[in-house]
């Protein structure tokens, strides 16, 4: 029963984060068929990314205070929501209004959501990745919507929708088990460790840059260092998120096996390897290189969420907020001024800069202790 509940979760949290991958597919298609320029549609990214990230912590501080399960269904409805209104105005305030409804629902969707994995799976590590593996698999399966608008156009939007209303549709029954309670009785009786929380923060901070740093450039270095077309380049990404979804399964394992901290520091400081690997190997082999710094950034990913729940037992909503919102968001943030660097040097010196990031990471892990 409770691995049932663990799919239908992890299915759930895939519903949600494929409106927040969607924004960069729909780009586009807004500037070809409404004549957005780049300040425009900078400000629809700005939207999705900083709302969302500045609004989850607020909404896990709320959950902290009051259970608040129905928000989960009504995040997920708002998310899709937001995408399939915007097909319905070509008005730039509207749309960006839409944008901004579908970031709005992806940031109260998350502290709520993790809570309840967390009651659900009983705080177990591997069900915590089956978790996270259906949030990664949302995001990267968000492209699948091309098709669709490439045939008929913005008006298609609408149809979008879907995946919300089936998301939520398979959550509402999970919410019935009171298991959200229970973890709040429970969680009552710890106390908070606030200098460990911040220090894992700024760990995911640099997890963050060094993935999305390494997921923005990644087709167009292996392009021109391989001299290879612009179609054989982008395969890259099916490798990065291929490894992705691998090392997000086997962080849970391994840490149920060797914990949570030791599996962290060997992931950090073997993706400081892969990721000099995938900037300084002239050969082909750097897809070798491009697997393994999926696998082992992704490995600590689920991690991270179990992690900052037990450093924070009374305020989960907040570790969650924080946790899961900074995982991609600190890293857009910081995308434009890695491809200024990148325009005033080269991108291989960007490349191998961002595998300082998960190198001091992994001297940040040795400042953390296993919660008692």
């Amino acid at each position: 029963m409770k691995r049932l509940q663990t799919t239908l979760l992890s299915t759930g949290h895939g519903s949600v984060d494929l409106y927040q991958g969607i924004v960069p597919v729909l780009v586009p298609f807004l500037a070809a068929e409404r004549g957005y320029d780049y300040l425009a549609i900078s400000g629809f990214v700005l939207a999705a990314t900083l709302l969302s990230s500045v609004v989850q912590p607020l909404f896990g501080l709320l959950t902290d205070r009051w259970s608040m399960s129905w928000l989960i269904p009504a995040s997920m409805i708002a998310s899709g929501l937001g995408v399939a209104l915007i097909g319905l105005s070509s008005s730039y305030p509207f749309t960006l209004a839409a944008i901004g409804l579908t970031g709005i629902g992806v940031a109260a969707y998350h502290p709520q959501a993790a809570r309840t994995a967390r009651a659900v799976t009983g705080g177990s590590h591997i069900g915590m990745s089956w978790f996270s593996l259906g949030g990664n698999l949302g995001f990267a399966v968000a492209p699948a919507a091309g098709p669709l608008l490439a045939y008929s156009g913005l008006a298609a939007t609408p149809l979008l929708i879907v995946p919300a209303v089936a998301g939520a549709a398979i959550t509402v029954p999970l919410l019935r088990s009171g298991g959200a309670a229970r973890l709040r009785t429970r969680d009552l009786l710890g106390v908070n460790d606030w200098p460990s929380f911040r220090t894992l923060t700024a760990i995911i901070i640099l997890r963050s840059v060094a993935y999305v740093g390494l997921s923005t450039f990644l087709s167009l270095y292996v392009g021109q260092r391989l001299h290879l077309s612009t179609g054989a380049s982008a395969t890259t990404l099916f490798v990065l998120f291929g490894g992705g979804v691998i090392g997000t399964l086997l962080g849970g394992r391994l840490a149920t096996r060797f914990g949570r901290l030791p599996t962290m520091r060997w992931s950090y400081a073997v993706a400081a390897f892969a990721l000099a690997g995938v900037a300084l190997v002239p050969t082909v082999a750097l897809f070798a290189f491009v697997a393994l710094s999926a696998v082992a950034l992704y490995m600590p990913f689920s991690l991270h969420i179990t992690l900052g729940q037990d450093y924070l037992p009374t305020r989960v909503g907040t570790a969650s907020g924080v946790t899961l919102g900074l995982a991609v968001s600190a890293g857009g943030v910081a995308a434009p001024a890695l491809a200024a660097a990148a325009q005033a040097s080269s991108l291989q010196l960007v490349l191998t800069t961002l595998a300082l990031l998960p190198a001091l990471s992994c001297l940040l892990t040795l400042r953390l202790r296993e919660p008692a």
